[in-house]
């Protein structure tokens, strides 16, 4: 079994008012230097090792985690030592 972690943002010519709101609010809390923020999704799951892990995975997303007019993904393998939580 393999934990893969899949990111889903806005394409970059679509507007993104969550990541502009962000973006305008962040200097109020001292953080004048960030810019061009975009917001996504972040999705885990785990499924068996394969060969056609990428396919499995590419096609998931296509499918169902993204929506390929307005979203791109990536995605990685991670190893076990990742840690997930703050």
């Amino acid at each position: 079994m393999v934990r893969v972690a899949i990111d889903v943002l806005l394409k970059d010519e679509i507007l993104d008012p969550q990541g502009q709101a962000i973006e305008r609010a962040l200097p109020q809390l001292g953080f004048e230097d960030v810019r061009e923020v975009r917001v996504g999704k972040h999705v885990e799951l785990t499924l068996p090792a394969g060969d056609d892990l990428a396919e499995r995975v590419e096609a998931m997303a296509d499918q169902l985690l993204a929506n390929p007019v307005i979203e791109s993904f990536t995605y990685r393998v991670l190893d076990e030592d990742h840690d997930r939580a703050r």
